[in-house]
């Protein structure tokens, strides 16, 4: 656990006490601070009481000496509606931050790589930290994927943490200085919380501002945003265009790293090195992942590893649990998981990513629409749909691919499994719901567990 000494003597107010809040609080009480802990859910006040947290009605106390409030990410600021404390902190002149940012305050002589965009960040986040620690680096991976920040080791001086950032951390870390920031693609999502698209671009192209002086900025270019946001940092950022490093899975950009046919180059010193054939790559499936991995070569290369030696941690990344997750081959049939695929863009990039499948979606959508264009659904032999959006997906696809309202995940794993199997042709039964789980599941965790589970009991 990483100690705060920076608030030591001072009186801090955490507000949320899942994990990464208790782990705040132990920090920040192990470096010095007095805490006022809170959450408005009375069962993680009692997890928080259990665990030996002092919980503080932080609704009634007097915040004349509060300085700093650590607020769960998860929180609203200020959309849909502030949350009151959110709104009791800027009545006080309270500064409001997240435990990326006391991390920061903690290790700032430690290098910080920072991943943030719609898709793929966990996933890049994830390969980056392989790379460095297959090249003997001292190396934490955490933030929106994994363990709590506060939880990883103090690496000090000639450590690197590799963090995973969504849009809402991105809002509440004026401390955090990043080494190289990564936004890999922007598309519309988390749109109520950031008071509509602008709001979430302005939050997810703000990783920028967080790049040290010398410090690298790396760009995916397959999006018109993200494109966009790149001509903004060469012409009003502090950033040399020097600093501002193109990556693409779809074309060459001169002085990056981008993918030729399926072999990704190193261009980042003008000399175009072809490093590996991606194709051979199972655990990195899709175009999708070929943007993930040429980030992640940048965001390496940067750090100081060697081009070879990245090209070897490439070969034994193993791909991360719920994206695009091989779970099992019967015969000629692949069973994948991808049930982090949380909207239809996600999901759109998995069905490109195969050419046979026997698709199970639906779930809780949370898009206005469905942006699954017919080129991709050409890759569907057959549907299966679950959960709420069964009648939305039924519309969508009607006269465009076969599809079985299967009602809820189990039925849907028996009856495309049936399917693929007797197709004739290699193919695959691919969890890609383009939905949230909460209709059916506590997470999209739980709803890929299920599915590996049914999946392994298949005869």
């Amino acid at each position: 656990m990483i100690s705060v000494s920076a608030f030591s003597g001072k009186t801090v107010v955490v507000m949320g006490l899942g994990k990464s809040g208790l782990s705040a609080v132990d920090a920040l009480v192990e470096g010095g601070a007095r805490v006022w802990a809170w959450d408005d859910s009375a069962d993680n006040r009692k997890s928080a009481t259990q665990s030996g947290v002092m919980l503080t009605d932080i609704y009634q106390e007097d915040w004349g000496d509060i300085e700093t409030l650590v607020l769960s990410p998860g929180i609203p600021g200020f959309f849909p509606s502030p949350h009151p404390i959110a709104e009791k902190a800027r009545e006080n002149g309270c500064e409001i931050i997240c435990d990326v940012d006391l991390l920061a305050r903690s290790n700032s002589e430690a290098q910080f790589v920072g991943i943030t965009g719609s898709n793929g960040k966990s996933t890049t986040t994830a390969l980056i930290g392989h790379m460095l620690s297959h090249a003997g680096f001292d190396t934490a991976v955490g933030g929106n994927i994994g363990e709590p920040v506060m939880g990883l080791d103090a690496l000090g001086g000639t450590g690197t943490y590799v963090l995973e950032l969504s849009s809402y951390q991105l809002e509440r870390v004026p401390r955090l200085q990043l080494n190289v920031a990564v936004l890999l693609n922007i598309c519309a999502d988390h749109l109520d919380r950031h008071g509509g698209m602008s709001g979430y671009v302005a939050a997810k192209k703000s990783i920028f501002e967080r790049v040290v002086q010398g410090g690298k900025a790396i760009i995916g270019m397959d999006d018109q945003v993200c494109r966009g946001i790149s001509l903004e940092l060469m012409v009003n950022s502090t950033l040399s265009i020097q600093d501002i490093i193109p990556i693409s899975a779809n074309g060459r950009v001169p002085g990056g790293v981008f993918i030729d046919g399926t072999v990704l180059v190193d261009d980042l010193e003008n000399r175009q090195t072809p490093i590996v054939d991606l194709a051979k790559m199972q655990n990195l499936s899709g175009r999708h992942n070929w943007q993930n991995a040429a980030a992640a070569y940048a965001s390496a290369r940067i750090v100081g590893v060697e081009g070879t030696v990245i090209a070897d941690a490439l070969s034994t990344f193993s791909g991360l649990p719920h994206r695009q997750e091989i779970v099992r081959v019967i015969g000629n049939v692949r069973f994948i998981n991808d049930s982090k695929a949380t909207n239809s863009e996600a999901t759109a990039k998995a069905l490109a990513s195969y050419e046979n499948i026997f698709w199970i979606v639906g779930g809780q959508f949370k898009e206005k629409s469905v942006d699954i264009n017919s080129g991709a659904l050409s890759t569907v032999r057959h549907a299966y749909l679950i959960g709420d959006a069964q009648d939305l997906f039924a519309e969508v696809l009607d006269g465009k691919v076969p599809f079985t309202r299967s009602g809820d995940i189990e039925a849907a794993v028996y009856q495309a499994s049936q399917a693929a199997r007797a197709y004739g042709e290699p193919a695959e039964v691919l969890l890609s719901p383009a939905c949230a789980s909460f209709d059916q599941f506590a997470s999209f965790e739980s709803r890929g567990a299920v599915f590996r589970d049914l999946v392994e009991t298949l005869s």
